[in-house]
């Protein structure tokens, strides 16, 4: 019997007119309407004419849901509704279940569900509308069906019906991506939710990667139990992830009279049903966003959010994958404090500042601008359109990690060079995995049988549980008698992928270990790693992997990576979840990258260069012999980087070479060009140009080291000019002074010095110049013993003023040398005064 009170009491019926209406008139529409109002239950059955008795205005309608447990809930409801059981007017279908029939009008699927759909049969014959539900969530498998749905729409089927539909969305781009549509604004219930702002007390760490900070999930519980004790009614708790659930469940254990249950895409169906349809005590909903729409949690007139999401992040680079914990959107706040409203009026405990709430971002990051993104480019390849270039889509794909994806379909033989799907690529993509995972399971089927490859794959198209360990072999016995929840999603998927594939007889040459290592090793070959030691590997992608304590896997010399993540701030991934395999295995599964070079390269370690030919798998090193002869423009390659590295030391710098370089200097920075430049980043840039060796005499650093680096300089003298035969004018190595001696000038400093005996300058009225007589010489005068009795740059001032002082405080320590009254009239002389 249908419940037509309940459908009367659904707030969205004020707007069914007008919606079918823009249907009508444009065939797309936008339904924006607030939880509870009846959008996800009532909008489909009354589009599909199971509300009224005409028969003749009924209508095939499928409804698109993100998630399995909002598509089970969903037509659940819409059966309740009609006083139907699930299978009849209304049904579903998710992966590995269905309950549909002939007499079928509404069939809630996951959007995942209608992607297969719409490959296996564009036209979705039969089919009249297309509900897109939560559509703001931005899933991409939901971006992907759009862009699909509006290509249909565009050349094979102008009468098929779409609706996006939402409780939060952006309307406005919504309603331009379908070309115009119009859109359906209903009121949402009248029941108020207070929201109470309950930020921690003391500092809490923002989250990082997986990581909470245990003193927010501390302050989370302490929450659940304020609001227990202010509020009436049950309690929906948002937090990010299955852990912080386990977390938060066991800080909250010993509530007397209260009921702990735990939601998640994870949980069994029959703890999902559980939730949704009610109890008799009071009860604390622990859930993550799976609970924040297209469901009703029955009872719960209080929500508690953490505050915190879940979103992928892919390493492109190095082929990783992995959620990261974000703060929430305003949109996501949004929708959670209505879970608070949609019965009675309620309350939402936030758990940040008021003044923190404008910070966040308004909506939640699109999946296609940070998710892998191979599963969608095989879609895209298959659908025609192997560039994505046009697809109607809200947020284009990145190049980069388009060009990623392109290259893993690539190499698993899924598309050709220019993108096209190959035969073996639309088989992988009708089998519902990733492709990563149907190239497991169809290259691993006639090793292992169809079965336990099968086996194998869907262990890792869901993750199993974390206490289940990280050997994948051990959790695969673990599964097979396993009795939870995990277990027999588990056995429901071996079913389908297993009927999905020809059947393979297993030849029974390999244990489950190796069958284990053999199937990660297909899916991610990149991940293939070699041990460094007894817990570190090297993949072969070059990213270094690291095992948990206790791990079964330390000992293995190679393994097969199934699951890994990578801290930001680590330099290493770490396994989640790997299988021993050996290096038969390692070459067969990654054989693409298998390859011999040869490599010259300057070795910090060994200071020196090294020639090999080196065999490797990616980064990972096989085996490597000496190489004779090595290529000289390689081996000149590896030298400069030595010099780079190790510097110009590298060179033979006799005391004439490091003079010619002191003069060079002074001539750059007084003349400019054409003297060279020859600080050691210059000389290091134009190294080829000066050093001018020969590779077959140069070839190891102590062919450096012989090389004379005052003979290699002179290569840098401006000869085309003809100014480099002014050297010894400009820059003289050595200059003459009164007494006939032949002084070296130093060049070490800003201002090149004569250090000289003072009895030697006797006569000399003005101070010696050089560089065209641009610079004076900064005379240092030595007493008789050669140290230095005064400096100058003004050899006249010195003998007007400073001399009488200097020969004051001399003349009686050193007698036997002449100091006259008048040094500018004086005979310079290199000795003392005459023998007797």
């Amino acid at each position: 019997m249908i419940h037509a009170d309940a459908l009367a009491s659904l707030p969205v019926r004020t707007v069914l007119p007008g919606l079918s209406a823009a249907l009508d008139g444009h065939g797309a529409a936008v339904l924006c309407a607030p939880p509870g109002t009846g959008k996800t239950t009532l909008v489909p059955l009354a589009l599909a004419g199971l509300t009224g008795d005409d028969a003749s205005a009924r209508r095939r309608v499928v409804v698109a849901e993100p998630r399995r447990i909002a598509a089970r809930a969903a037509a659940r409801r819409m059966a309740w509704l009609l006083g139907e059981q699930v299978g009849e007017s209304v049904g579903f279908t998710v992966r590995g279940e269905r309950r549909a029939g002939p007499s079928t009008l509404v069939e809630v699927v996951t959007t995942g569900v209608l992607l297969q759909r719409l490959q296996r049969d564009p036209e979705l014959a039969g089919v009249d509308l297309v509900v897109l539900d939560e559509c703001h969530e931005r899933h991409l498998d939901a971006d992907t069906a759009a862009a699909f749905l509006l290509d249909v729409r565009a050349a094979l089927r102008p009468g098929l019906r779409l609706l996006a539909a939402s409780a939060t969305t952006d309307a406005e781009g919504w309603a331009k991506l379908l070309g115009g549509a119009p859109v359906v604004m209903a009121e949402g219930v009248s029941h108020p939710v207070e929201v109470v702002w309950a930020p921690p007390a003391g500092p809490v760490r923002p989250p990082h990667g997986m990581r909470v900070d245990p003193a927010l999930l501390e302050h989370v519980a302490a929450v659940v139990r304020r609001a227990l004790g202010e509020r009436s009614g049950d309690v929906l708790c948002f937090l990010p992830g299955v852990g912080e659930i386990a977390r938060v469940a066991g800080l909250l254990g010993g509530l007397a009279g209260v009921e702990v249950l735990q939601v998640h895409g994870r949980a069994p169906a029959a703890v999902q049903d559980a939730v949704l349809a009610g109890g008799p005590g009071r009860r604390v909903v622990l859930a993550t966003s799976v609970a924040e729409s297209s469901l009703t949690v029955p009872g719960v007139r209080v929500v508690v959010d953490a505050g915190l999401a879940r979103e992928p992040r892919t390493d492109h680079a190095r082929g990783l994958s992995a959620l990261t914990t974000v703060r929430a959107s305003r949109a996501a706040a949004r929708q959670r404090a209505g879970r608070a409203g949609r019965e009675a009026p309620g309350t939402v405990y936030r758990c940040w500042a008021e003044g923190e709430d404008a910070r966040l971002p308004r909506f939640p990051a699109p999946e296609i601008t940070v998710a892998d993104l191979t599963a969608f480019a095989l879609q895209a390849a298959c659908w025609g359109d192997p560039g994505a270039a046009s697809l109607a889509l809200l947020d284009p794909p990145p190049a980069g990690a388009l060009a990623a994806a392109r290259a893993v379909l690539e190499a698993t033989g899924a598309v050709e060079r220019d993108g096209r799907p190959t035969e073996r690529g639309r088989r992988m993509a009708r089998l519902g995995v990733h492709p990563r995972l149907a190239r497991a399971l169809l290259d691993g089927a006639p090793e292992l049988g169809t079965r336990r490859a099968a086996e194998l794959v869907a262990l890792l198209s869901e993750e199993p549980p974390r206490e289940y360990g990280d050997d994948l072999a051990e959790v695969w016995r673990r599964a097979r008698r396993g009795g939870d929840g995990y277990a027999a999603r588990w056995r429901a998927e071996v079913r389908r992928l297993a009927g999905a594939v020809p059947q393979e007889p297993d030849p029974g040459a390999l244990t489950d270990d190796a069958a284990a290592g053999l199937i990660a090793a297909l899916a991610f070959p990149e991940r293939v790693a070699r041990a460094r030691n007894e817990s570190a590997f090297l993949m072969v992608s070059g990213t270094g992997a690291v095992l948990g304590e206790g791990s079964r896997l330390r000992s293995a010399p190679w393994l097969a990576v199934a699951v890994a993540d990578r801290p930001v701030s680590a330099a290493s991934a770490r396994v989640r979840l790997g299988a021993v395999i050996d290096e038969r295995t390692a070459l067969e599964a990654a054989g693409a990258f298998l390859a011999e070079d040869e490599e010259v390269h300057w070795s910090t370690e060994r200071r020196d260069v090294v020639a090999r030919s080196v065999r490797r798998l990616g980064a990972v090193e096989l085996s490597a012999r000496a190489l004779p002869a090595p290529d000289p423009r390689l081996v000149r390659a590896a030298l400069l980087t030595g010099l780079r590295e190790e510097g110009l030391g590298l060179l033979r710098w006799t005391p004439e070479a490091v003079s010619l370089r002191q003069r060079l200097a002074f001539l750059h920075r007084e003349l400019g060009e054409p003297w060279p430049e020859v600080t050691d980043a210059a000389l290091l840039e134009r190294a080829e140009e000066w050093l001018g060796w020969e590779p077959e005499r140069v070839s190891r650093r102590a062919g450096l080291e012989r090389l004379d680096a005052g003979k290699a300089l002179e290569r840098l003298l401006p000869w085309a000019t003809g100014e480099a035969a002014r050297l010894a004018e400009l820059a003289p190595e050595r200059v003459e002074v009164p007494s006939g001696s032949r002084i070296r000038l130093d060049y070490s400093g800003e201002q090149p010095v004569l250090a000289v005996k003072l009895q030697e300058l006797f006569g000399l009225g003005e101070t010696p110049r050089i560089a065209d007589g641009r610079v004076p010489l900064l005379v240092h005068l030595l007493s008789p013993a050669g140290r230095p009795a005064a400096v100058t740059a003004d050899l006249a001032s010195f003998w007007r003023d400073g001399y009488r002082a200097v020969r004051a405080e001399l003349r009686g320590r050193y007698p036997r040398h002449p100091w006259p009254e008048d040094p500018t009239a004086a005979v310079p002389t290199r000795r003392t005064n005459a023998r007797r």
